[in-house]
């Protein structure tokens, strides 16, 4: 098999040693506990069995790890399939959520096995932001019910209905549940800030589960909800009875859960490399998603995807391979086997309050106020994508942004070109800019970005900076041919900013064009460089990198080093 088709895993074993099976072990065991009450949370929002949950965090879970192209993803179910699983359960039915699960499952290993992984990044940074916005909005919105005890009999799947009827029964609140939820809010809260290392939403749903068991206190629990409970360990390998008459329905919605899939793990696989240092294979990832999808439905398990918070938990109790995604699948596995009858005790409203904490993890809130600072076009499409997201239908919301993204990326390329006439003054603005015959000091790097910056082009620049260990202490990017960039390429830029100031190098920025420039100054992205470090030609450029390399000080003898 070629290298570029190795699994993580199988790249992780050379040189495994004990001690990297202890972290991997302890973070694994973390996250497992972290994925219990989440994966029962998503199931019972999804309009599905809590246990659906567990079995797609047990058998996607270890598959996603195994065969994946991230050495820290931890896959499963997760906030964003939860509208669209209840959607698909009201029209299909269980048995067309298995059919759909599997046909996306197919489409993302087809995805994957093209090459298709990286189409995934032409979705640009306004689009994915209004996306997961509005995606935790609704999520938000299916745990009021529980979260304050409201007795509602059904709960309509649109946004709109499902407001006016929690408005409609308000007054059904139940303050044992209500009190309930928001000390679990606050505990969870308060653990996020101040015990970091340990989960607080597992703690919340212990200490709520105890408290609800030992005073027989009167809310909505799994075993009142759910009669039969959770059975222990995992259901039967069951093949679903295929129908070619639903197909057809149902291919818009595998379209959907796919590439809610493609884009979620492959956002998670870089949230993964950005903590790591490491770099995923995005299409060994998407084919492993897709078997995991394939996969889950055959022991009754939903939609998986790559779970960003709890990715990031695993990076942060010390994973280091993949054995610590498979020891989390192990971890829930055994929770099934000797623990599932205690699940009958826990209560819905302290699982309600776990899912309004994740709707507000990732919904992504702080890129909100970077966009405002942006272009108006940049910003209707966020808009647009998270109204659309909200009111309409998901498929639509990101079909219309998609769309949106492009006009306005014709906007943006049409706008840089530009016709003019040489003047004696143009020609020695020029001079300035030029390359040729320059010296360049062995202690700077000088990267040419050439063309217009805009979504889908980012990681070009990012597989330069990714050997920032081995660039030079000065780092020069010239924009002088950058034609044009948009919110995603300022993401790029800051990315690259923050990965060189981690191994302590300067980023310093030259020659940006009217438009680069405009939409910098407008996002401050000074702050992140330095207003000193953003120059207006490569002369100027480096000038600045050489005062900043005799600050350095760096010779043995605490002298000025020599050029």
């Amino acid at each position: 098999m070629p290298r570029s088709w190795t699994p993580a895993l199988l790249d992780a074993l050379p040189g495994y040693s004990r001690q990297t099976f202890l972290s991997d072990l302890v973070a694994g065991i973390t996250v497992g506990l972290v994925a219990l009450p989440l994966a029962m949370a998503f199931a019972i929002s999804s309009g599905v069995q809590p246990q659906a949950g567990l079995y797609c965090a047990v058998v996607a879970g270890f598959l996603i790890s195994a065969l994946g192209g991230s050495r820290t993803q931890i896959g499963g179910a997760t906030g964003a399939f939860v509208v669209v699983v209840y959607g698909i359960l009201a029209r299909h039915g269980i048995a067309g959520l298995y059919v759909c699960t599997l046909m996306a499952g197919v489409m993302l290993v087809l995805l994957g096995v093209t090459g298709l992984g990286a189409v995934v990044k032409f979705l640009p940074r306004p689009v994915v932001v209004g996306f997961t916005n509005g995606i935790a909005v609704l999520i938000a919105s299916t745990q009021i019910k529980d979260f304050f005890g409201l007795k509602i009999d059904h709960v309509p799947g649109e946004f709109v209905g499902r407001m006016q009827a929690i408005v409609t029964h308000f007054g059904t609140i139940s303050l044992p549940a209500t009190a309930l939820s928001l000390s679990a809010l606050g505990l969870i809260v308060l653990f996020m800030l101040r015990v970091k290392r340990v989960p607080g939403s597992i703690v919340a749903m212990v200490l709520g589960t105890v408290v609800v068991a030992a005073i027989g206190l009167n809310v909505e629990t799994i075993g009142s909800r759910f009669k039969d409970g959770i059975p222990s360990g995992l259901p039967a390998f069951v093949i679903p009875r295929f129908d070619l008459g639903v197909i057809g329905p149902l291919f818009q919605p595998a379209v959907t859960v796919a590439l809610l899939g493609a884009i979620e793990s492959l956002m998670s696989a870089v949230v993964a490399d950005r903590m790591s240092g490491g770099r995923h294979n995005p299409n060994v990832e998407l084919v492993a998603q897709g078997v995991a999808n394939i996969a889950s439905p055959l022991f009754s398990g939903l939609p998986a995807t790559g779970a960003i918070a709890r990715t990031a938990t695993n990076i942060r109790s010390g994973a280091k391979t993949p054995v610590a995604g498979i020891v989390h699948a192990l971890t829930l596995l055994a929770v099934l086997l000797f623990a599932a009858p205690l699940a009958r005790y826990i209560p819905l409203s302290v699982l309600a309050a776990i899912l309004m904490v994740v709707s507000y993890n990732m919904g992504e809130w702080r890129e909100i106020p970077k966009l405002l600072k942006l272009s108006s076009a940049g910003l209707s499409v966020w808009f647009a994508t998270f109204l659309l997201t909200v009111f309409a239908d998901l498929t639509v919301a990101v079909e219309v942004g998609m769309v949106l993204a492009a006009l306005l990326y014709i906007r943006q390329v049409t706008q840089t070109t530009t016709v003019s006439r040489v003047s004696k003054e143009s020609v020695e603005d020029d001079r300035g800019h030029i390359l040729q015959d320059r010296y360049i000091p062995k202690y700077v790097t000088v990267i040419r970005i050439h063309g217009p910056f805009l979504f889908g082009a980012t990681d070009k620049l990012a597989e330069v900076i990714d050997a920032a260990g081995e660039l030079t202490p000065v780092v020069i990017l010239r924009l002088r041919n950058m034609t044009a960039i948009d919110a995603t390429g300022l993401l790029g830029f800051e990315e690259a900013a923050e990965k060189l100031h981690a191994a302590g190098r300067t980023l310093i920025l030259c020659g940006a064009r009217p438009q680069p420039a405009k939409l910098m100054r407008q996002a401050e992205f000074e702050q992140r460089v330095g207003v000193e470090n953003i120059c207006p030609n490569v002369s100027a450029a480096l000038v600045r990198a050489e005062t900043l390399y005799l600050n350095l000080q760096i010779d043995n003898e605490g002298r000025p080093p020599a050029a």
